[in-house]
């Protein structure tokens, strides 16, 4: 027990702490850039991402995920937090947007906990192969598309890309960090490439006193004042915002149920990802439960929240970080650079981190996607090249339903067209449908073409050992065709329906008694209801 405990906290110290500080290097710009998405200060984004990673590498589902602020929550935040500034505006409040945001963070961890306690997580195995796929190229263009921001530059009131030998000193300098990321894992995995690659880049720029965008200029660009900050502190004004509100409790809760909604599935996501890396598995409910008490703490000391993030959890796992340590380490880094280390974190070039999220891009792409494309069948080819492209155009959370709904269309489709009867007659002129294929919604009016009340015998059966009764529709649907048979004076009997199955038609409508055959004398019957037993 003591052994499992701490092979979970840490498989191997020394890679979980080195990557655990590459992945406080990479959080920052990230961080940064989210909050000026979601119009918040910097240091915001900052607090967020180490309360998130803090709270979900201890208690969370999923040892070596990292979880931060996030650009899918932020772009959802902005239009809360420009609301909260403009009724601020009219009520003399400076910056009240980001006080409804902690207010609604609240909501949102309880949501998530409430989630974990009624055990959805569960729901991520409903996910199919071709949605993951498909979630994780888009992941892959998303992921490469923000990188492409980092190579403009603040020029006036806009941003304009980079030029001349600004541009091809950064190109250099990314493609060095690539190199090295390539080229070291061949000579020793001891030490993560990442963060040997960011070091030896930060250091040629300093003692080469080359001209780059580093992480203090980006920070400014943006608005900021620079990464150094204090400790996160209690929000004691929050009982005083929420006397702000008033009227826009909506704004409140529709944006929390957003968030939270995104946030697990984003998360959840993540955590089926990095079991596939790392052949193991994590707990989805626990995960929910840790996600929602991080953006309750949030809320309450000043983060802007967050979730798992893709990019930093690939980059932790392939740089050895496997254990909880890793992620515990990747957030008291991140808290050390806010406190003491700002000026030297600062002067890391933009280029290298540019460069070792162009390796988790490349890293991420399901390239074997072109190679099965054409051998897959082509609903599941759509459902990857549409949640691929949702992904870019929307967001992930948006893009995994959709797959999600297409997929469970298109299951439903083909099931509904399954559905058969076989026709036979018995000796004594019984007229027997031996039904196969599953009764549902979706089949229902198939299942009702196959009868011919006013022609057939007086005596019908329907067999049902080969075929299974799913929902109210199908209830419905043989309440229908015994009644034709009835109100023409004909006999008709159900056999062979599972004990789940007669629980339901007599449940709906206890006069079934009458139709349904309970005494069969077959192996076959009791073989089929023993296992469904079994498996329940």
């Amino acid at each position: 027990m003591i052994a499992r405990v701490f092979n979970n906290f840490t498989g191997n110290p020394v890679k979980d702490i080195l990557s655990g500080i590459t992945v406080a290097l990479a959080l920052v710009p990230e961080a940064v850039a989210f909050a000026f998405v979601a119009d918040v200060p910097p240091l915001v984004g900052l607090y967020g991402a180490f309360i998130m990673g803090l709270i979900t590498a201890l208690f969370g589902g999923r040892p070596g995920m990292i979880s931060g602020a996030t650009g899918a929550m932020a772009v959802v935040m902005v239009n809360l937090v420009l609301k909260g500034n403009e009724v601020g505006t009219a009520q003399g409040i400076e910056y009240l947007g980001v006080q409804w945001l902690f207010i609604t963070l609240l909501f949102v961890g309880v949501i998530q906990i409430l989630a974990g306690v009624f055990r959805l997580g569960k729901f991520v195995r409903l996910i199919p192969h071709p949605v993951m796929m498909g979630f994780v190229n888009g992941l892959a263009i998303v992921i490469f598309m923000s990188q492409l921001g980092l190579f403009k530059e603040q020029v006036g009131d806009t941003k304009q890309w980079i030029q001349g030998s600004a541009l091809f000193v950064m190109l250099g300098l990314v493609a060095l960090t690539m190199l090295i990321m390539w080229l070291l894992p061949k000579l020793t995995k001891v030490i993560p490439s990442a963060l040997v690659a960011i070091v030896i880049v930060a250091a040629i720029t300093i003692f080469a006193g080359l001209d780059v965008s580093t992480v203090g200029s980006f920070i400014r660009e943006g608005g900021g004042s620079g990464l150094q900050g204090g400790l996160p502190s209690f929000q004691h004004q929050l009982l005083d915002v929420v006397l702000t509100i008033s009227g826009n409790w909506s704004i409140i809760l529709s944006t929390a149920f957003i968030l939270a909604a995104i946030g697990l599935i984003e998360s959840l996501m993540t955590l089926n990802l990095v079991d596939e890396l790392t052949d193991t598995r994590g707990s989805g409910n626990r995960e929910c439960v840790a996600q929602g008490s991080a953006n309750i703490l949030n809320g309450l000391f000043g983060g802007m929240g967050g979730c798992a993030m893709i990019g930093q959890s690939i980059i932790n796992v392939n740089s050895g970080g496997r254990g909880r340590l890793s992620g515990l380490v990747a957030a008291i880094m991140l808290l050390c650079f806010i406190l003491f280390a700002s000026p030297l974190i600062e002067q890391i070039p933009i280029a290298a981190l540019v460069g070792v999220m162009f390796m988790v891009v490349i890293g991420t792409f399901a390239w074997s996607s072109f190679r099965i494309l054409h051998k897959i069948p082509l609903s599941d080819a759509i459902v990857l090249i549409i949640v691929s492209a949702v992904t870019v155009w929307m967001d992930l959370a948006v893009a995994v339903i959709v797959g999600v709904i297409i997929s469970a269309l298109v299951f439903a489709w083909k099931n509904a067209t399954m559905i058969r009867a076989r026709k036979r007659l018995k000796e004594d002129g019984t007229k027997v449908y031996e039904i196969w294929g599953p009764l549902f919604f979706g089949s229902v009016q198939n299942f009702n073409m196959k009868f011919d009340p006013l022609t057939d015998p007086d005596h019908i059966e329907i067999d049902f050992i080969e075929s299974k009764v799913s929902d109210h529709s199908g209830i419905e649907a043989l309440r229908s065709i015994a009644n034709k048979y009835l109100d023409l004076g004909k006999s008709i009997r159900f056999t062979h329906l599972s004990p789940d199955c007669q629980a339901l038609l007599l449940k709906a409508n206890p006069k079934f008694e009458k139709v349904i055959e309970t005494s069969v004398d077959d192996p076959r019957y009791f073989v089929v209801t023993d296992k469904l037993d079994a498996e329940a």
